[in-house]
Formats: structure tokens, C-alpha cells, sequence
């Protein structure tokens, strides 16, 4: 039981204490990690001394700096080093035997190419967790295949659901499917140490993360639809297909709103809303199965409405009849908006190039945890000095290692 003590003393975040490796490039392995350092895991991230990884080119940049480095690798330490090398790869060695878990995303092989195969791993730290994020898993025929988000959307089938008959499937503006796959491989982490947690003795364990599986997990009814129905879900535009009424629709001055009426209470407050009462009498319209096969009929008739009306006007209507619909967002709007605003769900993290910069908020967030300073991704090899240190090197000998490009 609480005492009144306890709910006064903040929590410590739900991940403090654990060690994380990230020795991993771009973006879903690193998103990965991130989201455990949101939490409170140190995290270690590793590069290649000459600081080549992609993500430091990947828009948005300025000249300068990479921004999205800056937000993705936030709340981290970087060090440099090439584990090519063999004073690299004793140093790796030597730190991995004070970490929980190490996260990569090369090729299948690739790091038993480089005698850290899992046998040298846990001959080292018989405890050590190791997430390897790959685009199709460690086994199968394509499992040394190279790829990128895109390419794990598209395979995956995510992106035959996404663009209209008329412009075909379409990819979203981010890469959506490491993403995805991030959040798979923080989710994978947080059960790892829970396992561990509760039966310390199995030692550590491999943790095999397709992106491509990643982001099918998510799409549950296609393979059942497809098996007892013959239906693919396709690329049908904004009009969804599995409930009704739920499309997109633009206001008389021009504002794009979605807008959800899937449920009986609901179609029946819209429909009282917009003048359309006739459609509770009208038995195509009687469950969400019939108003599926018969939207066409519903979306004129929201259109009409809609292409009468200003936003301001149906803004009004539609929350006093609490129908669910919102303005489609651009990130103005998000920044703007006061519900973000109230929960500081973009939150500013330090950052000693500019100062300070917005980012997402920590998902989730935990009642009663210490408030944190949160700060940006690390430049190359920003941390090595007192990474190093701590593993017992003298400034002399990092000096050293860095004048061969071990570091």
C-alpha cells in the first residue's frame, strides 16, 4: 500500500539502470534505443569515427547541422568506434561486458564477419540482450537483402492500402516502417529486462526484429480477409472500406476535415446534424456492414453538405452534436493547437548548437516520475573521453587510438 510519502517522492524512470549498446545506423534501430533512453536507459551510441551514418544526411539538414539527428538520437552519449580493427573490436568486447543490451541492424553475418558472433558475445556477458533489427529476419531467402523503409512498406502491404485507384499505391512522406519497427524493437527491450527481471537465471538471449514482419503485425485483418471473404484491401482513397461513414471531406472555403460516423449513436447524431434524418428510416443504412456497401450514397450527401459550409460552421455544428472530426493538421497546426499545448506534448530539449529544439514529448508518460532535462543527439564522438576513461583509458591512450582511427 501508498503512503502519503510515496506519491510525494518522484519515480525514477521506468528503464533507469539499464545499459544499452546502440551499434546500429539510420534510423529503426536508433529509434529503438531512443525511445528506451526516453524512458531513462543510458544509452551508448557508437559510429565510425569518420561520422558517415546516413541519418546525418538525411533531411531536414542546414548546412551546418543534421537536424533529424539531433531529435531521433536525442537523450544519448556518442562515442566512435571501428570494431574492424582489432584494438576496435578488444574495446567493444570490453564494454559489452558491462551492458544489457546491445541493439544492431547490419546484414545477417555481418558482425560474425567481425568475431562478434553471439558465442563471443555471451562469453563475455552470458546476460547480454541482443536486438538485431534487420528488413526480413535473420533467416529465410532474403535474409542478407538489403532495403529501406519503402522497401519493407511495400512488401509488407502497407503501401498497397494507402493512395486511390487513380494514383495507384502510394508511400506516406516519412519513413513510417522504421518507425514501426522502432517501436517494435523498444517493446522487445522493456520484455527482455522484464524476463530477465523475473527469472535472472535463462541468461541472455537473441531477439530476431523483421521490419517487414514489424509493420504486417499491424495489418490483422488482411490475411483473414483475404482467406474467408477473397477480398485484398486495396488503395481506395480516403473513403475507408471497413466502416461508414469515414472519409475526407472540404469545406465550402476550403478546409480538408475527416470525419468518423462509423457507430449507430454516432451516424445518428450526424445525421439529425446535417439535416439528413431520412437516412435512420432507409435500411442500407441500418449497420455499419450495410453502410459499407452503400457509402457512396452517404458521402454525396456529406459532400454536399460539407461544400455549403464554411469550417467555422461545421466546426460548430459537428461539436455541438459530438460527432467525431477534426481539420486535417499540417505542423502549424499541431504547434498551435491547445490541447498540445496544454500537456506539452512538443517539449524543447537542449541542444549546444542551437540552443534548444522541439521535439515529440516521451511516450508514454508516467504520474509521479521525475521531471528530466532532455538533450539532443551527440555530435561524433562527443562522449569519448569519459566513455573511455570509464573503461579504464588514459587521455594519452585515446589520444593514441584515435591518431589510428580506432576511435
Amino acid at each position: 500500500m501508498h503512503t502519503e510519502t510515496d506519491t510525494k517522492t518522484p519515480r525514477l524512470p521506468m528503464l533507469d539502470g539499464i545499459k544499452i549498446l546502440d551499434f546500429s545506423t539510420v534510423l529503426a534501430a536508433p529509434f529503438a534505443a531512443t525511445l528506451c533512453a526516453d524512458l531513462g536507459a543510458h544509452v551508448t551510441k557508437i559510429e565510425l569515427p569518420d561520422g558517415s551514418d546516413a541519418l546525418r544526411g538525411l533531411a531536414p539538414t542546414t548546412p551546418e547541422h543534421a537536424l533529424y539527428w539531433k531529435v531521433v538520437n536525442r537523450n544519448k552519449q556518442g562515442i566512435t568506434l571501428d570494431v574492424r580493427q582489432p584494438e576496435g573490436r578488444e574495446l567493444f568486447l570490453k564494454a559489452i561486458a558491462h551492458t544489457d543490451v546491445l541493439v544492431e541492424n547490419f546484414r545477417t553475418g555481418t558482425l560474425d564477419k567481425w568475431g562478434l558472433d553471439l558465442k563471443t558475445l555471451h562469453a563475455v556477458n552470458p546476460k547480454l540482450v541482443v536486438l538485431r533489427i534487420t528488413g526480413f529476419g535473420q533467416t529465410g531467402p532474403y535474409a542478407k537483402r538489403p532495403g529501406f523503409a519503402r522497401i519493407f512498406e511495400a512488401m509488407s502491404g502497407l503501401t498497397n492500402l494507402i493512395g486511390t485507384p487513380e494514383s495507384g499505391p502510394q508511400h506516406p512522406n516519412l519513413p513510417i516502417g522504421d518507425l514501426i519497427t522502432g517501436v517494435f524493437g523498444a517493446f522487445s527491450i522493456a520484455s527482455a529486462m522484464a524476463s530477465l527481471r523475473a527469472r535472472p537465471e535463462q541468461g541472455g538471449f537473441e531477439i530476431d526484429l523483421s521490419a517487414t514482419e514489424a509493420i504486417f503485425r499491424l495489418l490483422d485483418p488482411l490475411a483473414i480477409e483475404y482467406e474467408m471473404l477473397g477480398y485484398t484491401r486495396s488503395h481506395v482513397g480516403n473513403r475507408a472500406d471497413y466502416t461508414a461513414p469515414s472519409n475526407m471531406y472540404r469545406s465550402k472555403d476550403q478546409v480538408w476535415v475527416t470525419l468518423v460516423a462509423s457507430s449507430n449513436p454516432i451516424f445518428s447524431r450526424l445525421c439529425h446534424a446535417i439535416g439528413r434524418v431520412e437516412w435512420l428510416s432507409d435500411v442500407r443504412f441500418d449497420t455499419n456492414p450495410e453502410r459499407c456497401k452503400n457509402v457512396a450514397v452517404i458521402d454525396e450527401g456529406i459532400s454536399r453538405w460539407f461544400g455549403r459550409n464554411n469550417f467555422s460552421d461545421i466546426e460548430q455544428v459537428l461539436g455541438q452534436a459530438e460527432v467525431p472530426y477534426t481539420k486535417v493538421f499540417n505542423i502549424k497546426d499541431v504547434l498551435a493547437d491547445p490541447q498540445v499545448q496544454s500537456r506539452q506534448s512538443v517539449m524543447r530539449i537542449e541542444d549546444p548548437d542551437l540552443g534548444s529544439i522541439p521535439a515529440p514529448c516521451v511516450v508514454p508518460r508516467v504520474v509521479g516520475a521525475a521531471a528530466r532535462q532532455h538533450r539532443s543527439g551527440p555530435a561524433v564522438g562527443e562522449h569519448n573521453a569519459i566513455f573511455y576513461n570509464a573503461l579504464g583509458l588514459s587521455e594519452v591512450e585515446i589520444a593514441q587510438l584515435k591518431s589510428r582511427g580506432v576511435l
